[in-house]
């Protein structure tokens, strides 16, 4: 899925003057982005997550000036969260620790990606929900968010050799994620299954039925694709249904997963039971898929809430259907 023909890489606009059809967390700087990777990857791996991490401030800095955009965004959302009366009370400070969040989780994927686990606390909140599972070879799947780590799930398929992890992603960030990938560690291999292909979910189904964890990131809906609105820190906003219908066809247990970012080397990975559609009955799919979302959208919030500063969607999350022209402050974060 590319650019649409006339658009630059990071213009919201075409050469005509009109929207480019494609959601607004799609439109963000690569070239800029993957040079910035390369830096980064070659400071941290050669002086070290200290040396890195003190350039991440000046990255968060930086950022804070120059991206108005992500710091509406931003704003917005601390605002909700935080419980705020409005976007005026919602300081540098907060907006500083919001992009810094987001640079460390970034920083220390270098690290993730390259094995480096020992460089980092990770605990882990209701494992034995999934343990049970891959520990039978029985697939898992699991939904998550762009919000903390997704990364640091590789430290769950480390505690059991030979467990195989998927992610499944639109084609384009699938494409970046390779990118990226590639320039932080040319040797890494990472399965990906993309979507929009006609065998996207018989390779998922697949995954799943020879013991794999297969993971996918449901709070973004891509050009048209259906959504519905549910309650989501006091207002609605759209969440995609692609995901829950996918996994309601498969007939799978899922389960919510996020691994949120706690400051210096600490990670905490939270499972929860989400939705079992093994059961379920073709007349009560739909019904299942709403009650699926609405659990999701009820978690998410929860967990945003105790790590406020781990939502890492940088565009109006709450106004789908006129998104601002956003980019996040540095790589996107798959």
């Amino acid at each position: 899925m590319s650019s649409s023909p006339g658009a630059r890489e990071d213009s919201p606009l075409s050469s005509t003057g009109g929207a480019v059809p494609q959601a607004a967390w799609r439109q963000r700087p690569e070239r800029s982005n993957m040079l910035m990777l390369r830096v980064m990857t070659w400071i941290s791996l050669r002086l070290g997550r200290s040396a890195g991490r003190c350039v991440l401030y000046g990255i968060a800095a930086y950022f804070l000036i120059a991206n108005a955009a992500a710091r509406r965004a931003s704003r917005d959302y601390l605002r909700r969260v935080l419980q705020l009366p409005d976007t005026a009370r919602v300081g540098w400070r907060h907006v500083f620790r919001h992009f810094l969040s987001f640079a460390s989780t970034i920083h220390d994927r270098i690290y993730l990606i390259n094995d480096r686990f020992n460089l980092f606390d990770i605990r882990v909140h209701q494992e034995h929900l999934v343990a049970e599972l891959t520990a039978a070879h029985q697939g898992v799947f699991l939904m998550g968010a762009h919000a903390g780590s997704f990364e640091v799930l590789r430290a769950i398929g480390r505690r059991q050799p030979g467990l195989r992890v998927a992610m499944v992603m639109y084609e384009e960030n699938a494409r970046k994620l390779n990118a990226a990938l590639s320039a932080i560690n040319p040797t890494a291999q990472q399965d990906i299954v993309p979507l929009g292909h006609a065998d996207s979910m018989l390779r998922v189904n697949d995954l799943l039925s020879t013991g794999s964890v297969v993971g996918m990131l449901a709070d973004r809906r891509l050009n048209r694709d259906a959504t519905r609105p549910i309650p989501f820190l006091g207002e609605p906003a759209e969440f995609p249904v692609g995901p829950f219908r996918m996994a309601a066809i498969l007939r799978r247990p899922v389960f919510f997963m996020v691994g949120l970012y706690r400051g210096g080397n600490r990670y905490d990975i939270h499972f929860e039971t989400l939705a079992d559609f093994s059961s379920i009955a073709a007349g009560g799919r739909e019904a299942a898929v709403q009650a699926a979302m609405a659990r999701y959208a009820l978690l998410l919030e929860q967990h945003c809430r105790a790590a406020p500063y781990n939502w890492f969607n940088f565009f109006d999350f709450w106004q789908a259907d006129h998104p601002l022209p956003a980019a996040n402050p540095v790589p996107p974060h798959d």
